[in-house]
């Protein structure tokens, strides 16, 4: 039973710090009140709770069940709703705003790092070191931003992480695109707005109580995190340095309560007043983008990723991860060549793959997961393309195999019956060694559904245009085809890992390239004919 401080309270502030829970609060009036999600009752050696046997006045007492429905009453907000359009809305896609996603998906599976003060942090470093993001933790939204957590005490908090808080992340991502300065202007948002992009209005198994609290504390998840950027020059963009501030800055939370006829307080809604760290003044900054003095940054959030998460996130955390991962992958491209390593990093942490690969047993209980976890993504239309040379079917999930018999009941026998002629069958074993060649496979791309795919080639096609304009102004480079980037090399004596750091791309570019998967771009063609020294 939860329970309430009455009129009667003089406010003394005795039992604060009796709470085990924090449940009891201080509302803008300076009125003492108890969060009934928090309250668990708790109770001492006199078979009391610990509030009401430090009080003189035997305060709290017990609140009663509120009978009938709670009040719908009209909360005025300064913002917009999300999805208007009922599919998708533009969101903040900065990789600050990425790595962010993925340490609130990860929790304590992230590569977590310590400095030289004992202080946790994580560092991603950007275009091979020339610039970095560091993320750092506070145990309180409203702590001084020097004052983040050290490694004994940042653990509790890592394990306390919520990957539904990525969620959240999310939406203050997509609700920051609707303002001109996102660093200075705030957004508001109310619980029943989360609870419906959530879709926690249709848990019937949850209290009034216990989704506010529930959403109080992942909305509060995402504004522990500290941000200090340091970035390249970029084009037209010079270098630039963004102090340590908070991603999002917490200002207020308004609480709204009704009473009952016996004048009992109930605590039914809440409001979130949001603004954005300094990071949106360099990311999301439309003016400084056209002065080229910023970027402005910005994807697509699918309306159905967010009610898919807050379904799956308990059974499938490898799907969820993958998922919220491939949102800001496929902005760079739709047609996203994928590693599979890549991909259970993703999925499970670095030091879960290679302690696997050091493991059968572990070996054996990752592969099914993650095999499990992208038959969960195919479900839900997010489907993988196999590449035919790197993960042929003899490795491919049995869902996969299976994907290709007919749904016609005689094609079907027929398939089988030829199936089972065959000297090898869909159905066969997997073949020895198989984590070793799916450390070498990799996915061609994503199959994206039609509300997230129709919006990414929007962008490509914008884009195509972009570059088709800005060729026409350049100069024409003359094609260069495989057969004289490998014999080029191999005169100079250069290997494809040197190759790749003396342009800046990764190894497998340059086996794509020698194995005409592709094309190199103008600019890519100019610098592959300085560096091998192929004359015109």
């Amino acid at each position: 039973m939860a329970y309430t401080i009455p009129k009667s309270c003089v406010h003394c502030g005795i039992c604060l710090p009796e709470c085990p829970t924090n449940a009891i609060q201080i509302d803008n009036n300076n009125e003492h009140w108890v969060e009934p999600g928090l309250c668990d009752d708790c109770t001492n050696e006199k078979s009391k709770p610990s509030c009401v046997s430090s009080c003189p006045d035997s305060l709290p007492i017990p609140l009663p069940t509120k009978k009938g429905r709670y009040k719908a009453e009209p909360i005025v907000l300064n913002t917009h709703h999300l999805f208007v359009n009922g599919h998708n809305n533009p969101i903040a896609s900065s990789m600050v705003i990425w790595e962010a996603c993925n340490l609130l998906a990860k929790g304590s599976v992230f590569p977590w790092q310590i400095d030289c003060d004992g202080k946790l942090y994580h560092q991603r470093q950007v275009k091979q070191g020339k610039g970095k993001i560091e993320f750092r933790l506070t145990e309180h939204v409203d702590d001084n931003i020097n004052q983040t957590l050290s490694e004994s005490n940042a653990f509790s908090t890592i394990e306390k992480m919520d990957i539904r808080a990525a969620c959240i992340h999310l939406i203050f991502a997509a609700l920051a695109t609707s303002l001109e300065k996102p660093w200075e202007q705030e957004f508001a948002i109310d619980n029943k707005q989360l609870e419906t992009y959530l879709g926690l209005n249709k848990r019937k198994d949850l209290s009034k109580a216990a989704k506010l609290t529930l959403i109080k504390n992942l909305v509060q998840q995402p504004c522990k995190l500290i941000t200090y950027i340091d970035w390249f020059r970029q084009g037209k963009i010079q270098a630039f340095s963004v102090p340590q501030d908070r991603l999002w800055h917490l200002v207020a939370i308004d609480n709204h309560f009704q009473e009952d006829a016996q004048g009992y307080k109930h605590l039914v809604g809440m409001t979130f007043r949001v603004r954005a760290g300094m990071w949106a003044k360099y990311f999301l900054n439309k003016q400084g983008y056209k002065k080229y003095v910023a970027f402005y940054q910005y994807g697509t959030l699918p309306k159905f990723l967010l009610t898919t998460v807050m379904t799956i996130w308990h059974q499938h955390e490898g799907t969820v991860r993958m998922m919220l991962w491939l949102l800001f992958k496929t902005k760079m491209g739709k047609q996203q060549r994928i590693t599979i390593p890549k991909l259970m990093y993703v999925a499970y942490g670095e030091a879960k793959v290679k302690e696997a690969t050091f493991n059968r047993e572990k070996r054996k209980r990752l592969l099914r997961r993650f095999e499990s976890d992208l038959e969960v993504l195919h479900h839900y239309q997010i489907k993988p393309v196999f590449d035919p040379v790197t993960y042929p079917t003899k490795i491919q999930p049995m869902w996969a195999k299976l994907a290709v018999v007919p749904d016609d009941a005689d094609e079907a026998m027929e398939f089988w019956i030829n199936d089972g002629c065959n000297e090898t069958s869909i159905t066969d074993p997997a073949p020895p060694g198989k984590w070793n060649l799916l450390m070498k496979a990799r996915l061609l791309y994503f199959e994206l559904p039609p509300e997230w795919d129709k919006q990414l080639s929007r962008w490509e096609n914008k884009k195509q245009r972009k570059t088709h304009r800005k060729s026409k102004t350049q100069t024409v480079v003359s094609h260069l085809d495989a057969e004289q980037i490998v014999n080029a090399r191999k005169i100079l004596g250069i290997s494809q890992r040197k190759l790749a750091q003396q342009l800046g791309k990764s190894q497998s570019w340059i086996r794509d390239i020698e194995n005409s998967r592709f094309s190199a771009k103008p600019g890519d063609r100019l610098k592959l004919k300085k560096i091998l020294e192929i004359n015109e």
